[in-house]
């Protein structure tokens, strides 16, 4: 999915103030990866923003008897790539956080061991993009542009609404992106323009934005919480710019961790420009405690799971019983239409198109 953070909605939280919870480790005190066939513990290796309440861990632990050890390993993309590294020997039981941006290099690699999850039919049939049941879909997200409800009510201009709609003379010198080289949100966004523009259209669409005044940085966290001036960060740095690549979930982030909180969201999603992100988990292939890592790969799709999701990562689950909590239905964006590509024509292309945005938009 990324060359950087993944689930920026997680940060977002924390720059806001919020206690988010860690991993919960294995409570005898071990510091190894994988455990051994007849252990107790299982090993989950994941991206930094991998978050579950304790509540729900020990639920698990009740449940099957299995505690549960999160093995933290970076951003999405450099913790793939150190299951790729060991491949065969890896350093734990499930991987989670391979997203259809990056899905095609996670299989080809053979990192997985087959496993047909016990409820994988309540899984929304879309989302189920590995028909060999390596990976299973557990959290859909929306990349978009938000941007500051005030900065348009104030000057009586309507917000964008679609990714042409950012071209137009009225939101020049508004927008600020994330390197599409270096930031999950930066890639999903082109990715996005290439899903509406084609391969042989999106090029010329991002010299038009360039010729916009679109502002480039390195990541989302200097995007959104120093650049953009919808929010917190924002507002306190006296950002200038309106509009950012961001997520349909920081909206109802801005809202949870205000003090005090608002009864409307200060920003807003222009739901014509998002990208559809889902994030995967699998079995690890040679996994030492296989039996444990199916039960949990269970336990991910199961009800009580997706729904402790939305306020610990900020992502959708994917599980069609699961209810979110009330205020992303209050506050966040329901995108019905996100812009998608095939998987396979990422894997095919993603260096190239990456190489020539950058070419075009950082030189």
């Amino acid at each position: 999915m990324n060359t950087t953070t993944k689930c920026a909605a997680t940060v977002l939280a924390a720059a806001l103030g919020a206690a988010v919870l860690a991993g919960c480790g294995d409570s005898d005190g071990k510091e190894s990866g994988a455990s051994g066939s007849g252990s107790k513990t299982v090993t989950l290796v994941s991206h930094d923003s991998f978050n579950v309440s304790d509540a729900v861990l020990k639920a698990f632990t009740a449940e099957t008897g299995y505690k549960v050890k999160v093995l933290k390993s970076g951003d999405a993309g450099a913790a793939l790539n150190q299951e790729i590294l060991t491949k065969g020997s890896p350093r734990g039981d499930v991987f989670f956080g391979a997203d259809n941006t990056l899905l095609s290099r996670a299989l080809d690699n053979g990192l997985f061991t087959p496993y047909e999850a016990k409820g994988l039919d309540r899984v929304a049939a879309d989302t189920r993009l590995d028909g060999k049941h390596r990976v299973m879909p557990v959290d859909t997200g929306d990349i978009c542009v938000n941007y500051d409800k005030k900065y348009f009510a104030d000057r009586k201009l309507d917000p964008p609404k679609s990714f042409d709609d950012l071209l137009k003379p009225a939101y020049k010198n508004l927008l600020v992106t994330e390197n599409a080289a270096t930031s999950s949100p930066g890639l999903g966004f082109l990715l996005g323009t290439v899903a509406v523009h084609g391969e042989s259209g999106y090029q010329d669409y991002w010299k038009k934005l360039k010729d916009n005044g679109v502002k480039v940085v390195d990541g989302w966290e200097q995007a959104y919480n120093e650049e953009f001036s919808g929010s917190a960060g924002g507002r306190k740095a006296k950002a200038d710019r309106p509009l950012v690549v961001s997520y349909a979930s920081s909206p109802p982030v801005e809202v949870l961790y205000a003090d005090p909180q608002p009864a409307e969201a200060p920003t807003g999603v222009a739901t014509g420009t998002c990208f559809r992100q889902i994030e995967f988990a699998g079995l690890l292939k040679g996994a030492a405690n296989e039996a444990g890592g199916k039960a949990l790969l269970d336990f991910m799709i199961s009800k009580r799971f997706q729904e402790d999701m939305p306020l610990n990562m900020f992502v959708n689950p994917v599980v069609k019983d699961a209810e979110l909590p009330e205020i992303f239905t209050k506050f966040g964006a329901a995108v019905d239409k996100p812009a998608t590509v095939d998987p396979e024509k990422i894997a095919k292309n993603r260096e190239q198109w990456v190489q020539s945005w950058s070419s075009l938009v950082v030189k």
